[in-house]
């Protein structure tokens, strides 16, 4: 009966975050158009920030519990989630074009902090600590990174950096309607994330899993379901703006806002066992730099996408073997 309540609560979550996303999209479209924005920077910041409330929550709490495996997981794996399955799904519903801007400047920004956080978080091996951990001091670097890209961002939304294009259908709300879409949206989202993770580790842990395991997969997997839901929506109704900048400002938002807050309410312990998870994050950022150079430029092809769908299967077939 526990099982196939926890089934039915899993189901009902994965509802509220397909409506939320689609909210969300339509909200921020029309928020764009309304105050001639880019949706590349909604995409970045808005959308990103909000589909990424599940991971403070849920690490946040995790914390607390002393669950450093779990908060770590989570990250690296949302961030491994977002890259190879988001944006392979994104890409293979329909091919996702990208800014010059996005391909010179985010897309190296998000791989660049990757491997500054690998250094940070490997302390014995690069900066001769006598253990592995991001502590207040990581924290704050971490935090500073996140305003210079909130900086960055506004920026070009100031100088227009970012061309606006927007189908002229795009329908613009209200005011009030337009923030009630992306608030009851980002609602949805939260809550039907909530109702997932909680529901599915009831289930995982039944199964005696690993909180390594649990959070580079079933948390990992839970809290990105926002993520996946917006871009995937975002990319069958052409806004693949919200769905490059929905994942990238996203995995941005994950280790400098999320990480630098929970390091600085409480250090956390690294284990050194998700260094592979590490590699495999670092790898994929720069083939997804290089894919933006092969057959169309600044554009990830359908093909490039299913590749990047194998490799999720891959490695999650590996983790599991792994444990």
């Amino acid at each position: 009966m526990e099982l196939f309540l926890d089934t039915v609560f899993i189901i009902l979550g994965f509802v509220l975050l397909i409506k939320g996303a689609d909210f969300m999209v339509s909200g921020a479209s029309s928020f764009a158009k309304k105050f001639n924005v880019s949706e590349i920077a909604i995409g970045l910041t808005i959308v990103a920030m909000g589909t990424s409330a599940p991971e403070l929550v849920v690490n946040l709490v995790s914390s607390s519990q002393g669950l450093d495996d779990v908060v770590f997981g989570n990250l690296i794996g949302s961030n491994i989630f977002n890259l190879f399955l988001i944006l392979g799904i994104a890409g293979a519903i329909r091919p996702l074009i990208v800014q010059s801007e996005t391909v010179w400047k985010e897309i190296p920004f998000s791989m660049g902090l990757v491997i500054v956080l690998f250094i940070l978080v490997n302390d014995t091996f690069f900066l001769g600590g006598d253990r592995n951990s991001s502590g207040i001091i990581d924290g704050i670097i971490l935090l500073l990174l996140f305003v210079t890209f909130i900086f960055y961002v506004f920026y070009n939304v100031k100088h227009n950096n970012h061309t606006l294009d927007l189908p002229d259908e795009t329908p613009i709300h209200s005011h009030w309607v337009t923030l009630l879409m992306i608030l009851g949206g980002l609602t949805g989202l939260v809550i039907g994330g909530k109702l997932v993770v909680d529901n599915a580790v009831d289930i995982a842990r039944s199964f005696d899993l690993s909180e390594k395991l649990i959070g580079l997969t079933i948390i990992a997997a839970g809290t990105s379901l926002p993520e996946l839901a917006t871009s995937a929506v975002a990319a069958y109704r052409n806004r693949a703006d919200i769905a490059i900048g929905n994942v990238i400002g996203s995995n941005i938002f994950n280790l400098t806002f999320i990480l630098g807050i929970n390091s600085i309410v409480k250090p956390l312990n690294f284990n050194t066992q998700m260094n592979f998870d590490f590699y495999v994050l670092i790898g994929g950022s720069i083939l997804l730099f290089i894919f933006m150079f092969t057959l169309k430029s600044k554009k990830l092809d359908r093909w490039e996408a299913i590749l990047f769908l194998a490799i999720f299967i891959a490695y999650i077939s590996y983790i599991f073997i792994r444990k």
